[in-house]
């Protein structure tokens, strides 16, 4: 690992669905929030080694935002003094998104940081497709360094929501044939816009909160529900597991709170 403190951090956000005007269902500004998971990492110290962005990153239909979306993870980037790596999901526009930083030549890429190698897939079609698995299995045919991160929009499983339930990768079980006893340290994903955690095949997989909107679990059997709260997650890699965790952008005043001693090397 490169820490003294033997993890690695990445800070996952997902679901981001930047509008070109106005908000979102009048109320979200999807550029408004990355800029303040910036603000939070800094207040709390958090100093990942990268940033992963897994997917609709505009609203469908919004293609004029990549422009202002661009921006907003360029300046993301400055602020957290670390790499912001995005894909695709099924809201968003391939050819538009071409503007985007490491979208240019394609939207299926390796990137080495730290030590971990962190390879970003597309799924804006709802699925990888043969020749995209087979460029996976390329890739992982040989082990990295720290081991490697699998970052995709579309989970490769269903959601608890019987709404969502058969709404993951479409190819999942050959996505998995794929990556099956490789170095895969963990998966990233979105598309619920509700967290979950689950293991396939001895790999974890974490999907990750909605930026935008979240959805909640006492919907009827024959809706979903959107509500107004602001996700994202904090991912550390330990020499041991990974551990993930849901962080609310919304901020209610502490019950109480008090000062204790944290040594230098257990930053986050």
């Amino acid at each position: 690992m490169s820490r003294a403190s033997g993890r690695l951090t990445v800070l996952h956000i997902s679901d981001v669905h930047a509008t070109d005007h106005g908000l979102l269902y009048d109320a979200v500004d999807g550029l408004e929030r990355l800029q303040a998971v910036g603000q939070y990492a800094r207040r709390a110290r958090i100093t990942p080694e990268a940033v992963i962005v897994t997917g609709d990153l505009i609203q469908r239909g919004n293609s004029a935002a990549y422009g202002a979306v661009r921006d907003a993870l360029a300046e993301l980037e400055q602020t957290v003094q670390t790499p912001v790596l995005t894909v695709l999901g099924n809201h968003d526009e391939p050819d538009a998104a071409r503007i985007l930083r490491g979208h240019h030549d394609g939207h299926h890429r390796t990137v080495l940081v730290a030590g971990l190698r962190i390879i970003l897939l597309d799924t804006s079609s709802g699925a990888l497709g043969g020749a995209q698995r087979e460029w996976l299995a390329g890739e992982l045919a040989d082990p990295h360094r720290d081991g490697t991160i699998i970052a995709l929009h579309h989970p490769p499983l269903g959601s608890p929501l019987p709404t969502l339930a058969k709404a993951g990768l479409r190819d999942a079980d050959a996505f998995l044939d794929v990556i099956e006893g490789s170095d895969t340290r963990a998966i990233l994903a979105g598309h619920f816009h509700h967290p979950l955690a689950a293991h396939l095949r001895g790999i974890p997989v974490t999907v990750g909160p909605s930026l935008a909107y979240h959805q909640v679990m006492d919907a009827r059997p024959d809706l979903i529900s959107g509500h107004d709260r602001a996700m994202f997650s904090i991912v550390h890699l330990l020499s041991e597991g990974m551990t993930a965790t849901s962080v609310s952008l919304e901020s209610p005043s502490p019950l109480f709170s008090s000062s204790v001693p944290v040594p230098a090397h257990q930053n986050s």
